[in-house]
């Protein structure tokens, strides 16, 4: 099958920076200028500019036993060290690292100094509980400080934390505690989620109990935070309440030095079916291109910006941008424990014009749900302070691109549509906000120091105006370091494909447009092949969610006799336009309208009407969900979807 991906949607829009945003931007042309010239004495650069060495390295990349890189491996530094102590030393110990805001409404403001104390206190709390360099600490929280700080401790005495997202259940997070070998975890009583507490210490308890085939054996102690207030059965010996033992810890703790390729953390990703594959990440590499990715992407004036990325700790986004890009380049920002539309559907907006925020980070999912609720709402908020903007979790459609910046943007701040993944650690794909004209869905081009390519099956260049399969070309600081326990899955999944060429193949599928700008077009799975033309679900979508009645839309490819695959489309629509037309007919009306967009071929069989999609608590919509219902089978596994009852709904509409 060829793997050329047919390219029918064209989208010629840009906007270059403003000149009094490339006045005061800290990147510059030359920035690719010097990555060109030399790519490891680049990193090389970056590395020592940008953080805090113990030991200085004198080597770079060690690439001999491929897939498996080391960078910057005899040098020695503390991941925690760098996010915290250094910021104090330097006299900002009473800038604020965190403004984090309650779901109920409560607030606090942590600074440096008080955040490097309560991780030091935590980190002398954990000692005491047997964990040091190398051993796993499961963390199991909602969106608190004491979840940046728990992850910060474990950082700082070299062990290994496995954040588990609070919404997973118990036997996802035994799972994921038992691959590890998790020595603590660390959790809450509950959090708030949609005006009520959500429970957790019950699930760490089930998950720790016998579940068929024994007790968890591995677990020694559970540390829990008390935030929700709710009644949780106790433990004696086992747990260990947060507000008795960590004000009590002594706060003088000294950062030891570890190697660059000392482990920092686990992540399992979501979304697979059978075992859960835990992504391995090390410190100096990854906690390089972090702070680096951070600061260029977002341009980031860490003594003025308010940032805020609205992603939680459970997902690599949280970990490279709540937790250790922003607080290791020293930055102010904002965390939110609640839904985007708790207490009130303007919640975010009225953060964002209470503390200011200059910096907004969010997933496109966001985006169109806001859009689906009216630009009425974000308008009654002051959100002037706003200055870049950036997308991260699947392509951007261009409606909703435009709309961003239209509305929460005022058509003033540069939006970065960001391409990475867990794997990758860190942002891949980005425009620099103060260097590169942006152009509405498009993630455009690699950052300074990464190599990327689209390529056929023989993993040959398909050159501009093309589609074919992501890949990336040369080894990078933050990549994954492996599988947990699994080296050979490792290989297999990522770097068999193109072993040939030493690329790794993200799964995705992407074209270059004529100016050699990059389009993400989602995963090669998604992928339909009508009548031999193989067309991207991502396109498809765009398509639907330009016309004016679409928040959002989910397209996917089913069994189809006379075609192979034909298109069928599941679409949200805007309160707005349900409250001004009459909806009969809709259907119809956007079969044609993808027709005339893009082309008859791309014209969907079924456009149903939907209330709600199925997406993961990251915000990724499951299309293979969707596939099941347009097929007519029984619904697949859907215990990662952030609403388990929106399947039930979804297939009563359709049927």
């Amino acid at each position: 099958m060829s793997s050329q991906i047919d390219h029918l949607l064209n989208e010629n829009r840009q906007f270059p920076p403003s000149e009094e945003f490339v006045a005061q931007s800290i990147s510059s042309p030359e920035l690719y200028e010097r990555a060109a010239a030399d790519r490891e004495g680049f990193w090389a650069d970056q590395s020592r500019e940008l953080l805090h060495w113990h030991t200085p390295f004198t080597r770079v990349l060690d690439w001999s036993a491929p897939p498996f890189a080391k960078w910057f491996d005899d040098g020695e530094l503390n991941v925690a060290y760098n996010c915290l102590d250094r910021h104090v030393e330097q006299g900002n110990g009473d800038r604020v690292a965190l403004h984090w805001e309650g779901e109920p409404g409560d607030s606090r403001s942590i600074t440096y100094a008080e955040l490097t104390d309560e991780v030091k206190r935590t980190a002398n709390v954990l000692a005491d509980l047997g964990v040091g360099q190398g051993d796993r600490v499961a963390i199991y929280l909602p969106m608190i400080p004491e979840a940046v700080a728990a992850m910060l401790a474990v950082a700082r005495l070299g062990a290994i934390h496995s954040v588990v997202f609070g919404g997973f259940s118990a036997d996802s997070l035994r799972a994921r505690i038992d691959d590890a070998g998790a020595k603590v975890v660390i959790t809450a009583d509950g959090g708030y989620r949609k005006g009520r507490v959500s429970a957790l210490k019950p699930a760490v308890d089930q998950a720790l109990s016998d579940r068929g085939d024994g007790e968890q054996l591995t677990v020694e102690h559970v540390l829990v935070v008390r935030r929700g207030g709710n009644e949780v059965d106790w433990v004696d010996g086992r747990d260990v309440w947060w507000h008795e033992a960590v004000p009590a810890a002594s706060a003088e703790h000294t950062a030891e030095a570890f190697p660059a390729e000392n482990p920092l953390f686990i992540l399992y990703t979501s979304g697979t079916t059978g075992k859960p594959k835990g992504i391995l990440h090390t410190s100096g590499g990854y906690l390089t291109q972090a702070a680096y990715s951070h600061k260029y992407v977002f341009d980031l004036h860490a003594d003025s910006d308010v940032y805020w990325c609205t992603a939680d700790i459970g997902w690599i986004t949280g970990h490279s941008y709540v937790t250790y890009g922003p607080l290791a380049n020293g930055a102010t920002q904002v965390i939110y424990e609640g839904t985007p539309d708790a207490p009130h559907p303007g919640r975010w907006w009225e953060i964002i014009e209470k503390y200011k925020v200059s910096i907004f980070y969010t997933a496109p999912t966001a985006i169109r749900s806001f859009m689906k609720i009216g630009r009425s709402v974000p308008q009654k908020f002051d959100l002037s302070s706003l200055r870049v903007l950036g997308s991260v979790g699947e392509p951007i459609n261009p409606e909703a691109w435009m709309w961003y910046r239209e509305v929460i943007g005022g058509n003033r701040a540069p939006i970065v549509d960001t391409w990475w993944q867990t794997e990758t650690g860190a942002i891949m794909v980005s425009p620099l906000p103060g260097v590169t004209a942006t152009k509405p869905g498009s993630a455009q081009v690699p950052l300074p120091g990464i190599r990327i390519d689209v390529v056929d099956e023989q993993g040959q260049e398909v050159g501009n105006g093309n589609g074919g399969l992501l890949v990336v070309t040369e080894p990078w600081p933050s990549m994954l370091r492996g599988i947990w326990g699994d080296p050979e899955r490792f290989r297999e999944t990522y770097w068999e494909k193109f072993e040939e060429q030493g690329y790794y193949f993200a799964g995705d599928g992407a074209r270059l447009d004529d100016d050699g700008d990059l389009w993400l077009l989602g995963r090669v799975d998604d992928v339909m092949n009508v009548s031999g033309h193989r067309l991207s679900t991502a396109e498809i979508e765009s398509s639907l969610v330009a016309h004016e009645a679409t928040a959002e839309a989910a397209v996917v490819g089913a069994s189809d006799e006379t075609t192979g695959q034909a298109v069928v489309a599941f679409v949200i629509i805007k309160e707005s336009y349900l409250s001004a037309h009459d909806p009969a007919g809709l259907a119809q009306q956007l079969r044609l309208w993808v027709g005339e967009q893009i082309g008859a071929i791309a014209r969907p069989r079924d456009v149903y009407i939907v209330g709600e999609l199925p997406k993961t608590r990251s915000g990724k919509i499951m299309r293979r969900l969707l596939r099941d219902v347009a097929e007519g089978r029984e619904v697949g596994d859907t215990t990662t979807l952030a609403d388990t009852a929106v399947m039930t709904i979804i297939s009563s509409q359709v049927k």
